[in-house]
């Protein structure tokens, strides 16, 4: 009897661990603001951090610290789907990529740079929006035609649309100072070890 009642705890605590992280990301779009009770509970850093549009010369700065030139950004816009954020980020030398995601687990993915539309892979949708760019669209578990709604709704991203898309700037901080650090020498690490270890 009593080994069963120590066995017990034992025995539910996968059972309990197995309900921890079940609850669902936020499936808000990127460019609508969250709900009022969202977006007091953030911290203020965080909100003062996301502005609701960026002066171009901001944009282009960021941008081209991600190593994207700004003129290789595009966007779309497809009822149902959401872009995911952390997808933001350089395709090749300096172009750009970002995925959109949905409920169902369909996924497009948006890739813009230097070339043209005539090498379109197969699965693939291309436009051509300016002389020596090219935007190429697919995606996964998509339904009947939104390949080509999310082609179709290609277009230079809005300030607004811009300032949803970049991660937030960062903050400048000053240096962290180590302890471990002597003030005379190269500066190296002190690492001595006493007599016995």
């Amino acid at each position: 009897m009593i080994r069963t009642a120590r066995a017990l705890p034992l025995l539910l605590l996968p059972a309990l661990l197995t309900a921890c992280g079940t609850e669902k990301a936020d499936t808000g779009d990127a460019r609508n603001p969250a709900p009022a009770t969202a977006r007091q509970s953030a911290p203020a850093t965080a909100r003062q951090s996301a502005p609701a549009t960026l002066r171009p010369s901001e944009a282009d700065a960021r941008l081209r610290a991600l190593g994207i030139a700004p003129e290789l950004v595009y966007v779309t816009d497809v009822p149902g789907f959401t872009l995911a954020q952390q997808s933001v980020g350089v395709n090749g030398d300096d172009g750009f990529s970002a995925a959109y995601w949905a409920k169902n687990g369909a996924v497009l993915h948006l890739y813009a740079e230097r070339g043209s539309a005539a090498d379109c892979p197969s699965d693939h949708v291309c436009l051509a929006p300016a002389k020596g760019r090219v935007v190429r669209i697919y995606g996964e578990k998509l339904g009947p035609g939104v390949l080509r709604r999310a082609a179709d709704a290609v277009h230079r991203p809005t300030p607004e649309e811009l300032a949803a898309l970049l991660p937030p700037a960062p903050t400048a901080t000053a240096p962290v100072r180590r302890g471990d650090l002597p003030s005379y020498g190269d500066g190296a690490p002190d690492n001595h070890v006493n007599e016995g270890g």
